[in-house]
């Protein structure tokens, strides 16, 4: 299909300037669509920076339950958001999973530090985190210690240091 353009009268089966603009400015509206005045609320998933969930069992009726932790900035429900966020931040080493279990294998001292547990999920340095702890060996009593302020501090029978 051929479309002359031309000013003026048409003639010959021509189409206007007039008439192709007019055309052009209809299939371009774009309906109104109605807008809320005020944004969604923020989710806690949708907050910048990094953020975990802690959830303690076992370990005290002082220390068990669920906290979250939001880190750069520090704020959450946790006891120390700003001291569990500057001792995550002193210990994240690059390409080093700072969340990573007891490698197999490993010796470990058969020292029993108590019945407490934590499960810690989230996001942390831009990674998926997906943790749990114990207190069942030496190893163990270890690398949960690592992590305090982030988990509650315990003594070796599980109980809260005081």
């Amino acid at each position: 299909m051929v479309i002359r353009l031309q000013q003026g009268p048409v003639r010959g089966g021509g189409v206007s300037v007039l008439a192709v603009v007019s055309g052009l400015l209809a299939l371009s509206a774009v309906p109104a669509v109605a807008v809320s005045a005020a944004p969604p609320p923020v989710r806690p998933e949708d907050q910048a920076g990094d953020h975990l969930t802690v959830v303690v069992r076992h370990a005290g009726p002082e220390r068990d339950g669920a906290h979250e932790l939001f880190c750069h900035p520090a704020g959450g429900s946790h006891p120390d958001a700003a001291q569990a966020c500057r001792t995550l931040d002193e210990r994240t080493r690059w390409g080093q999973d700072l969340f990573a279990p007891v490698a197999p294998g490993t010796t470990c001292t058969m020292l029993y530090g108590g019945p407490a547990t934590a499960h810690v999920t989230g996001t942390w340095a831009g990674r998926s985190v997906d943790a749990t702890y114990d207190r069942s060996n030496g190893c163990e009593i270890g690398r949960w210690d690592r992590m305090v302020p982030l988990l509650p501090e315990l003594g070796l029978a599980g109980s809260p240091v005081t």
